[in-house]
């Protein structure tokens, strides 16, 4: 039994057994484990370098004990001159209005004829011309005249009264709640089939068709506005309004819960029988 003198292989050398070892593969591969431990080694190196800094600064260089100091200043304050004081404003004194003549005249009382004495009666206008009416009669100092109410006049202009014609509703041609007949569209038909009377004209040129009438249903459900559309002629026009016209109220449209003037188009039809 003979021992194997062969010296182990590495790895690496076993991958790179049949291949070019001068390739560049192989070399890095074989320093790759010494430059990844070299590098973290001197990363490692700068944090503890990076975390000292501040601490061997300060061990090394103190601080300025300048910036410990204290510098006191010596301020001087100056008191300012007091702003002079100005003499009140004198204001001129107010005269007093002069007086004038009063005559005593006191709201009318009724008494018996035989406690009516003088001082009770009221002034007569020859006092008033001079004086002013008052509680008690007094001398005025006579500066002041008497102010007297001028006289009427008959007016120069003629007053009409101004007649503001009353505001109109707006009419509305659609709406959220339209008008409607009483009773509804069978109650209409009644109405027109017992009301609508064929015109001989119409009847004896074998006319028939639509008239389309058009009025405005107001709030109180009245019909005002009555007009023709459309019609065939031959009398039919006539007597399509005047069935409408011969109408009840309606119920009356509404528009945000209020009722309102709607303009309604109604197709009335002339059928002979």
């Amino acid at each position: 039994m003979h021992q194997s003198n062969a010296t182990a292989l590495t790895f690496d050398e076993i991958i790179f057994q049949t291949r070019n070892q001068a390739y560049g593969a192989f070399n890095l591969r074989q320093t790759y484990r010494s430059t990844l431990t070299r590098a973290l080694g001197v990363g490692i190196g700068l944090f503890v370098i990076g975390l000292s800094a501040p601490v061997l600064y300060n061990r090394f260089w103190p601080k300025n004990l300048l910036a410990d100091q204290h510098v006191e200043t010596e301020v001087t304050l100056t008191k300012l001159a007091e702003p002079p004081v100005e003499p009140p404003i004198q204001l001129p004194p107010v005269e007093q209005a002069p007086a004038v003549n009063t005559v005593r005249n006191l709201p009318l009382v009724v008494m018996p004829e035989a406690e009516v004495v003088e001082e009770t009666l009221p002034p007569t206008t020859d006092e008033l011309q001079n004086a002013t009416s008052g509680t008690q009669t007094a001398e005025g100092t006579g500066d002041v005249e008497v102010i007297t109410a001028p006289e009427a006049s008959a007016p120069t202009i003629v007053e009409h009264a101004l007649e503001v014609a009353p505001k109109t509703e707006e009419i509305f041609i659609g709406v959220e709640q339209q008008p409607e007949y009483p009773g509804g569209l069978e109650a209409m038909r009644s109405f027109l089939s017992k009301n609508l009377q064929y015109p001989r004209s119409a009847a004896s040129a074998g006319v028939s068709g639509r008239v389309f009438v058009s009025f405005v249903v107001n709030s109180d459900g009245s019909l005002t506005d009555v007009q023709l559309l459309k019609g065939i002629g031959f009398g039919c026009d006539e007597e399509a309004i005047r069935v409408v016209q011969k109408m009840p109220h309606w119920k009356p449209g509404k528009q945000s819960g209020r009722p309102v003037r709607v303009k309604y188009n109604l197709p009335i039809a002339f059928t002979l029988e």
